[in-house]
């Protein structure tokens, strides 16, 4: 039988243990002073913007919406130390005349534009391969031909996709023909929403160059601001744009 004086013992060890602060398992210095990185967040706020990162995210375009179709839209570089810093800032971007609206909510031809944060993977536009090249644009680049169309087309098993009239398997008038916007289409960098093709949902959502107004549901900025996005965009950096309201 346990005298008094060791209960006594063990209750004031006991509490000593529930008081006492816990040494974590590792202490990560988040600068490096240990050799290792605190894990990236998966969340950020930036310029007034939430933005799920992808793992390995380093580049960031945000478009903050201001009033009607207009929304500042600013380049983010993330820094050695985890911060970041934004490169470009233009307060004369654009969304959709229709607003926006959730991503999954979204229906075709509403003039939306999708929320959220989505990758940005591919480029195309009316300059050449070449120029192309000697510009360093690194995103996959594609020079608009005559033909060209990004499929609308519901019943096609190429929606959502970009396709040349000459290899069918879409009904054209249904479709956003390129050639038909020279001036937007300039510099365009393509958007991964709605990559898995749900019908009605919507078809071609890019960051392209200003038109006159409002879009039709893609985002658009300035001529030189997406001249310096299709230098500045680099698939080792895994590079997102992020939509607010």
């Amino acid at each position: 039988m346990k005298t008094l004086a060791a209960t006594a013992g063990a209750a004031a060890a006991l509490v000593l243990a529930l008081v006492a602060p816990v040494a974590p398992a590792h202490a990560v210095n988040p600068h490096g002073g240990d050799g290792l990185r605190a894990a990236s967040p998966r969340a950020v706020e930036l310029g007034g913007v939430r933005v799920r990162l992808q793992p390995g995210t380093e580049q960031v375009v945000t478009l903050n919406r201001r009033r009607g179709h207009h929304a500042t839209v600013t380049f983010w570089a993330r820094d050695a130390d985890g911060g970041w810093t934004a490169r470009r800032t233009a307060r004369d971007g654009r969304i959709g005349y229709g607003g926006v609206v959730p991503g999954d909510r979204r229906r075709q031809g509403t003039g939306t534009t999708p929320l959220g944060t989505h990758r940005l993977f591919s480029t195309f536009g009316t300059h050449g391969r070449a120029t192309a090249r000697r510009a360093g644009w690194d995103l996959p680049y594609r020079p608009i031909r005559r033909g060209d169309f990004w499929v609308q087309d519901n019943r096609s098993r190429f929606y959502n996709r970009y396709r040349n009239i000459s290899r069918g398997g879409f009904r054209p008038h249904t479709s956003e023909r390129l050639t038909d916007y020279g001036a937007q289409y300039e510099y365009v960098v393509v958007l991964d929403y709605n990559r898995e093709q749900v019908r009605g949902r919507g078809a071609g959502i890019f960051l392209h160059v200003n038109g006159d107004g409002a879009t039709a549901g893609c985002v658009s900025a300035p001529r030189r601001i997406l001249a310096f996005a299709m230098r500045w965009l680099d698939p080792a950096k895994h590079p997102v744009v992020a939509v607010g309201r």
